[in-house]
């Protein structure tokens, strides 16, 4: 078929008035409009395979010409949707459609008032499409191609054979030649046979020794030969290769032995247990429960006794033709796999009875199960299609690329891996709407939200419930931190991707939800991670709690705002709820912006865009991802480029808070700050310019003629939304607790309608300058202007537009001209649009510039706010998490300021943005205000007389060893914590920080040391270990690990433990108290009880640094931070930000402890500290050695 047609239209004017003399059909036919969906009647003639259609039988010149050479006509019925004039009421229609083979050409509706009429005129586009002769052709010409090969094929055989005759001929002749020689040769030598045959002994001898040397020699060269061959890597290859065919041999085996058991000892028996008179299971529940085990089992029975046949041929072992015939029949495991999660919950519920319970032992007692339960078989098959994964892995790495099965072993792997993925997807949809009935089930008033299936369950758990601050006016303090408030309010809290419930449990384990903020909508929602002190909620959390309690204020739309103020248990678990939370809330805001470009243009849904988008997941030149996903459910980045890195950073379509994290704190090892400013400068000033193109294709691709090709028609608006950017962000001074607030604000109102913006070219300088004073827009053009068509290639500048003044602001642009308009579409409003109207109440009253209800925007400016908002959430976490940065280079604070302050420039900046603008700019603006954090330099430039060591408690000794060690180790600024700088030469220039916390621990430890070698009788040493030993064990009371291992470490120094008399006056009670506190703080197995000691305990909190030091001394020793290409080794990133985090962390909680000088002063005493050679003198001295015998 021919793939373009040069158009004459002389030609086509001839053409016409023959088919409309000659034409093989003509008559009247509606013909249905693409621009507003009317029929309207034309008249339409047809010649061979030309359809043209005119305005009325009288025109002599066509409207429009269908080529029809490769298209289909069939009758379609009526549209369900159709409307009918009032004289067409009692005429029935008849519809037809055609369909043309050309990608992208739209079909042709047609209809007429005759159903003979309409068959005739089928039949005859049918006839003219060629399409039977098409086929035929392509028949013949495969046909055709077919037999040339085989032709080709017997030519070069014939002249194979006929080359091999002629060498037999001549190889003939010669063999004739050498016999006539022989012959000749014989008879000349027949005089002398009598000789020959009284040979002398010794000469038989020489003969034979000489035929065994050639004999040897010759079987010494092929083994040489074979050896070499056995040593060959290729060799080295097959044996391995073999290795795997024969594992894989056994492995199928035994997993065919294993369906077997499952099969005729439980799924055959239960068939017939239920079909007795008293059945313990029913039918439903053993199908529930097996599925479709049964077929499974007689597959892999026939791929077993292939791969026995193969074996069978060894060393030919041929295993692709094997897969081939497997794959197409492994779409049966996508059942078993979808519903094995519900049969393990049926077989659960069925054992409830007694009896079948009872049965299942019975069987499971059988010698062939081995002592495995029913649940064990029923997962078995869960792991077999990543097994043949693996195995074609294996077996891959092993096989040359030369190989014959190569290609086919290749292809069974990436069909494999697709089925595997999409029974993940499968597992993972069906699991979520099998987990949200199951709340709603448990939930006495129901939960109708959860019915919505895009409602993803992200996790759940117990939480606490603090009073608000009106009901904790009418509870007294003592109540307030009593247990009767942590079991009163306890909640049982489920996060979902929308909504957050939080429900109060019955004795019975029912669910009801609360009155009010039972259902919090995510979209409505602010989440303060660190209660500020200036919050009315504080009193409450801040006090007792250890910082363990996090608030969600909630701004209904219908309804005063309300907060819910939620304790977690630990630290591990505020930080995932409120990690959760947040990037939740961020996803709802950024598919509220793609939404509103989406919607009009394609029928799928955002999460399935982004998932199905292969570019966020495919490995590139540039860039190179992990099987394991991040909070976006996006598999993580395992190496990327520099630009591919801050390519994510800016992509508008999410925003990973663990990418964030990773990014900011570990960028300095790849790039610069500067680096990262100019790139948030430039998203923000230059969008279209700037943001990669990855990124834009998403919001520009999925309907190309939407924005290059569509008539700017007043009759048919299209609806235009507006969401908002970021929101209001509250950033305390850095004098008080961090508070990190995070909220979304969507009021999208249908305001107006608008032409569609043609965003493929550049419009002029203003419209990549967002503080430009005529940023770029399009007006909707008159009401009496007629169809532009729009042809690709010819664009109209955006600024040209001669319905505006340069200083009309953007909001009266866009002023909607009637009334009617969206009367008349509310019944036809999308869900995201009817979604975006019921929010749009929930945003704050427009001081500034223009109201929110008057407001309309383009994709162009949805775009820019999108981008606005980007940079702003990036900008807020940076002030607000990493503060260190801006307060040691003030040249990126001034640059931060400066961009900051030409956002609130924007005119069309909205007023959630320019509130949160403000916020950050305020956080910067502070001036450092350092006077609540007490320094070690403050304490020693107090010099208050020092007491002694017996006038000091251990309690006090503890709480003043924990203050001070907390205060060393929050002044650590993380960045000292990258490269390594600790065990560097210059280490005191570029970790001073981790030096100091160093010296501090030394010289702890010496004082500890020291004071227990300053005694000269045998008791008081004794006294004084016991009273260090107590010291040890109330600082790990207040979680100070770092001051245990000080005192731990001093007791078990030469100098200490060589003191056997003191030892032994020493209780046993110390003794095994000791024993304890080593084993807390030991280093074996890289500190396993410590680390899992920190895990569970909750801030403020000294961990032992030397832990961490080692840990990130690991990392940097054992991965580059680029690969061979340069990339940026991300992984490594991600492993030190983990790191980094849990430090900081720990940092971030402060003690609660009053400083008292006096003990500091001793605790600080350098005067009391002995070196290590005069504590093993003075140990020798007062203990010395025991002579030998």
């Amino acid at each position: 078929m021919q793939k373009s047609v040069r158009y004459n239209e002389g030609h086509a004017l001839y053409l016409s008035l023959v088919a409309r003399k000659e034409g093989t059909k003509r008559g009247i036919l509606s013909k249905k409009t693409t621009e507003n969906s009317r029929w309207n009647d034309k008249y339409f003639a047809l010649y061979q395979n030309v359809l043209f259609y005119f305005e009325n039988d009288q025109s002599t010149r066509p409207s429009g010409i269908y080529l029809l050479e490769g298209c289909t006509c069939e009758r379609v019925p009526a549209p369900k949707g159709a409307t009918v004039s009032k004289d067409m009421v009692d005429k029935q229609q008849h519809y037809f459609l055609v369909v043309f083979g050309h990608d992208g050409q739209k079909p042709l509706e047609l209809r007429t008032e005759e159903e003979s009429d309409c068959k005739k005129w089928v039949e005859s586009i049918q006839q003219a499409s060629y399409s039977d002769i098409i086929i035929e052709r392509e028949v013949l010409m495969q046909k055709y191609i077919h037999l040339v090969q085989i032709m080709e094929t017997e030519k070069v055989a014939a002249n194979q054979l006929r080359t091999q005759l002629e060498d037999q001929d001549t190889e003939i002749e010669r063999l004739k030649a050498e016999i006539v020689l022989l012959n000749k040769a014989k008879e000349r030598m027949l005089p002398y046979q009598t000789n020959q045959e009284e040979e002398d002994p010794d000469i038989k001898k020489i003969k034979k020794v000489q035929s065994f040397m050639r004999g040897w020699l010759c079987r010494r060269k092929w083994k040489i030969i074979v050896q070499d061959y056995i040593c060959s890597p290729h060799a080295e290859n097959m044996r391995k290769r073999n290795h795997i065919v024969f594992n894989m041999v056994e492995a199928e085996t035994e997993y065919v032995c294993q369906l077997s058991v499952l099969v005729n000892f439980f799924l055959r028996p239960l068939r017939m247990a239920a079909s007795s008179k008293k059945p313990p299971i029913s039918h439903d529940d053993v199908s529930s429960i097996f599925l479709n085990s049964e077929t499974i089992m007689f597959l892999h029975e026939i791929f077993h006794q292939g791969l026995k046949a193969r074996i069978a041929n060894w060393p030919t072992l041929v295993l692709a033709d094997l897969f081939d015939i497997l794959l197409p029949m492994l779409n049966i495991y996508q059942e078993f796999v979808r519903n094995h999660q519900y049969s393990l919950q049926v077989l659960a519920n069925c054992k409830q009875n007694r009896d079948l319970d009872k049965l299942l032992k019975q069987y499971e007692a059988n010698a062939a199960c081995e002592g495995r339960m029913l649940e064990t078989f029923l997962t078995y098959p869960m792991f077999q299609i990543p097994r043949y994964i693996i195995t074609l892995h294996e077996l891959l790495a092993h096989t040359p690329h030369e190989h014959v099965e190569r290609k086919s072993l290749e292809f069974a792997k990436s069909k494999l891996e697709e089925l595997s993925k999409m029974m993940h997807d499968e597992v993972s949809d069906t699991e979520n709407i099998r987990k949200n009935l199951a709340i709603e089930r448990m939930i006495v008033e129901g939960c109708d939200i959860l019915l919505d299936t895009s409602q993803t369950f992200v996790r759940q758990g117990s939480l606490i419930q603090l009073p608000s601050s009106s009901e904790r006016g009418m509870l007294s303090k003592v109540r307030l931190g009593s247990l009767s408030l942590r079991k009163e309010g306890e909640r049982q809290c489920f996060l979902f991707t929308k909504h957050f419930l939080v429900c109060t449990r019955t004795s019975g384990g029912k669910l009801h939800l609360l009155k009010q903020g039972g259902v919090l909508s995510l979209i409505e929602c602010t989440l303060v991670e660190e209660l500020d002190a200036n919050d009315e909620d504080y009193n409450a959390g801040g006090q007792g709690f250890n910082h363990l309690e996090f608030k969600i204020v909630v701004e209904p739309p219908d309804g005063p705002a309300f907060s819910v103020v939620l304790l977690a248990p630990s630290r591990q678990e505020k930080a995932a709820w409120t990690s959760d939370i947040s990037q939740c809330i961020d996803n709802i805001r950024c598919n509220g912006l793609m939404t509103s470009v989406f919607e009009e243009n394609s029928k799928v849904t955002v999460p399935h865009m982004i998932k199905s988008d292969a570019r966020l997941h495919k490995d590139d030149v540039d860039i190179c991802f992990s099987k394991t996903l991040n909070s976006c459910k996006v598999p993580q980045i395992r190496y990327a480029s520099v630009e591919r890195l801050l390519e994510r950073l800016t992509d508008l379509r999410f925003l990973s808070i663990d990418f964030l994290n990773t990014f900011l704190h570990t960028y300095r090892i790849f790039t610069t700050a500067a680096v990262v400013m100019d790139k948030l400068a430039d998203i923000y000033k230059k969008p279209f310019t700037s943001i990669p193109v990855r990124s834009l294709e998403l919001f520009f691709a999925t309907n190309q003629g939407t924005w290059g090709g569509e008539h700017l028609n007043n009759k048919s608006p299209r609806l235009c939304r507006k969401f908002s950017s970021p929101p209001p962000l509250t950033i305390p001074s850095r004098t008080s607790s961090p508070v990190h607030s995070r909220k979304l604000s969507l009021s999208s109102p249908v305001s107006s309608k608008v032409g569609v913006l043609d965003l493929s070219t550049p419009s002029s300088s203003a419209a990549n300058s967002p503080t430009s004073s005529h940023p770029p827009s399009i007006s909707s053009p008159p009401p009496n202007a007629t169809n532009l068509p729009t042809v690709l290639g010819d664009r109209v500048p955006l600024t040209e537009s001669p319905c505006r003044s340069p200083s009309t602001p953007r909001h009266m642009r866009y002023r909607q001209s009637g009334g009617s308009t969206g009367e008349n579409n509310r019944g036809t409003m999308s869900p995201a649009s009817a979604f975006a109207i019921a929010t749009a109440a929930a945003g704050h009253g427009s001081s500034q510039g223009f109201n929110n209800s008057e407001r309309t925007c383009d994709k162009e400016f949805i775009i820019r706010r999108a981008a606005t908002n980007r940079v702003l959430n990036v900008l807020r976490h940076w002030v607000s998490k990493h503060s260190q940065d801006f307060e040691m280079n003030s040249e990126l604070k001034v640059g931060v300021m400066a961009l900051l302050e030409e956002v609130l420039r924007d005119p069309d900046l909205l007023p959630q943005e320019r509130k949160a603008t403000g916020n950050i700019l305020s956080a910067l603006s502070q001036d450092e205000q350092d006077d609540a954090q007490l320094k070690i330099e403050d304490i020693l430039q107090t010099c208050p007389k020092a007491e002694c060591f017996e006038s000091l408690s251990a309690m006090e000794l503890a709480e003043q060893i924990t203050l001070l060690d907390h205060i060393v180790f929050r002044s650590i600024p993380y960045e000292e914590f990258l490269g390594q700088g600790w065990m560097k030469l210059d280490k005191s220039e570029r970790t001073p920080y981790i030096m100091k916390t160093s010296q501090h621990f030394n010289d702890m430890s010496n004082l500890v040391a020291s004071q227990i070698i300053a005694h000269t009788d045998v008791g008081s040493r004794a006294n004084s270990i016991e009273k260090w030993l107590a010291v040890a064990d109330i600082c790990r009371c207040l979680n100070n690990y770092n001051g245990v291992l000080e005192i731990t470490s001093a007791l078990n120094r030469s100098a200490i433990y060589r003191l056997k008399k003191t030892w032994a006056k020493v209780c046993k009670q110390t003794k095994s108290l000791m024993d304890r506190l080593q084993k807390t703080v030991s280093s074996e197995g890289r500190f396993k009880n410590l680390r899992e000691t920190l895990k569970n305990c909750n801030p403020p909190c000294v961990p032992y640094l030397g832990m961490y030091l080692t840990d990130l001394a690991f990392i940097e020793e054992g991965t580059p931070n680029f690969t061979e290409e340069g990339l940026v080794n991300f992984s490594k990133m991600r492993m030190i930000s983990h790191i980094i985090r849990e430090i900081r962390q720990f940092q971030g909680a402060p003690y609660r402890i009053e400083h008292q000088a006096k003990v500091t002063q001793f605790l600080l005493d350098k005067t009391l500290v002995m070196d290590e050679d005069t504590l093993y003198e003075l140990s020798l001295k007062i203990e010395p050695r025991i002579p030998p015998g």
